[in-house]
């Protein structure tokens, strides 16, 4: 096989994990409960749904809550998108594991 070949199937190996990393991180920076909480809005859980982010930022007047609660509702589409990727990613990753030792 040739160099580029190998770089390439350990990119494609590592691939789900960069994914899921990056999933995380936007995972992390996603702070809705804190918010929620600065602002003395009682929550259930440190998981506040996209639905009551979205009913908040049309109901409040305070426009630098309502620019946080957009931004957090922003990381969260973002860690769901890249979660899916991760997910999408991994069956040809495991595929291409079996196939490899075929192939070569």
């Amino acid at each position: 096989m040739s160099e580029l070949t190998e770089y390439l199937i350990a990119i494609a190996i590592c691939s789900p994990l960069f994914f899921f990393i990056v999933a995380v991180a936007f995972r992390l920076l996603d702070n809705s409960a804190s918010l929620f909480l600065d602002n003395e809005i009682l929550v259930d859980s440190s998981y506040v749904s996209g639905d009551l982010i979205r009913e908040h930022i049309e109901g409040t007047e305070d426009m630098k809550l309502k620019k946080s609660l957009k931004k957090a509702l922003v990381f969260r589409k973002l860690h769901n998108l890249f979660m899916i990727l991760a997910v999408i990613s991994l069956p040809p990753v495991i595929i291409a594991c079996f196939l490899i030792p075929f192939i070569a």
